[in-house]
């Protein structure tokens, strides 16, 4: 009976996450949605409600117990493990011309939405703004790795890193990061009108953002899926999750600390993975199978995952 309740709180923590990203997958097919709402949507919460969101939630965060150098040094380093674990194995058993997208397919996962989200669900403020700080190691770590791995296996494109390193310097979410860092610290209120129209505006980020993602995946895409795009889908939503949240429990870490590692380890493969490959002269057909078919288990990964280490009393 105890396993039981655990499974269906489990449940009503991820269940309402998917249920948006399938939502968003019925509006699309009722043509009730487009591409082109898609498209502005996405930008509209990449450039303003998300990082409204993330300025919100470190402003209200208590730091002494959320700013954890530790647990950002340790997502890094499980981040680079992942990183090299993808490149080892695509070395030994994918095409050269592959390589790149299967590497970023297997280890860039969609951490701003899904998994924020999953962290919103499961612990409030605490998981937002814990979550919030991990996406300045996130954006940092997972733009630099893919650009390595697709400009070294692609190597009539040039890379211009003065260009990518201005990217991520001016990246939104890193903005707010940063921003809201010495308003946290200095320990300066807002007026309540700021922040109650603030939380109005962020509210709309994770409804929309789901929606988004679910109008984005299709099941063409998933039943074209070959041999490369499952063995990724498959290290992206099971080993590397199993390994790195595996590291991070040795590393002394538990409760929600680990919760939130788990949950950005085990997200799916983020869209954006899609639009560096096409750039990049990568394979953006392997890396659109890819990120529909992780899209799709991982309301089943991240379920059992969760399940798993409550069961434990790890989280």
């Amino acid at each position: 009976m105890e396993a039981l309740a655990t499974f269906q709180a489990t449940l009503e923590i991820t269940l309402p996450v998917f249920a948006m990203v399938f939502i968003g997958l019925g509006l699309k097919r009722a043509r009730w949605i487009d591409s082109a709402f898609v498209t502005t949507a996405s930008q509209l919460v990449f450039k303003a409600t998300l990082p409204t969101l993330i300025f919100l939630s470190i402003i209200r965060a208590d730091l002494e117990t959320t700013l954890n150098p530790r647990m950002l040094g340790v997502f890094a380093l499980a981040t680079l493990g992942s990183f090299l674990l993808a490149w080892g194995w695509a070395w030994l058993r994918v095409p050269l011309a592959d390589r790149g997208s299967y590497i970023q397919g297997a280890f860039r996962g969609n951490c701003g939405i899904v998994g924020l989200a999953l962290a919103a669900g499961m612990y409030g403020d605490y998981g937002l703004s814990a979550g919030g700080l991990l996406l300045g190691v996130v954006i940092l770590t997972y733009n630099a790795f893919s650009v390595i791995a697709l400009a070294t296996h692609q190597e009539e494109v040039t890379t211009d890193w003065r260009q990518m390193l201005m990217q991520i310097v001016r990246n939104p979410l890193i903005l707010a990061v940063v921003l809201a860092m010495p308003v946290a610290l200095s320990g300066l209120g807002l007026p309540d009108w700021v922040i109650t129209s603030g939380e109005y505006f962020a509210s709309l980020t994770l409804p929309l953002a789901l929606i988004c993602v679910g109008a984005t995946l299709s099941l063409e895409a998933i039943r074209r899926s070959g041999g490369l795009a499952a063995g990724a889908s498959m290290m992206k939503m099971v080993t590397i999750p199993v390994l790195a949240t595996t590291t991070a429990w040795l590393a002394g870490f538990e409760g929600r600390e680990l919760g939130v590692m788990f949950l950005f380890f085990a997200s799916p493969t983020a869209a954006a993975a899609f639009v560096m490959a096409k750039a990049m002269g990568g394979n953006a057909v392997l890396t659109a199978n890819i990120i529909a078919l992780t899209t799709l288990m991982a309301s089943i990964t991240i379920t059992l995952g969760v399940f798993g280490l409550q069961m434990a009393g790890l989280i």
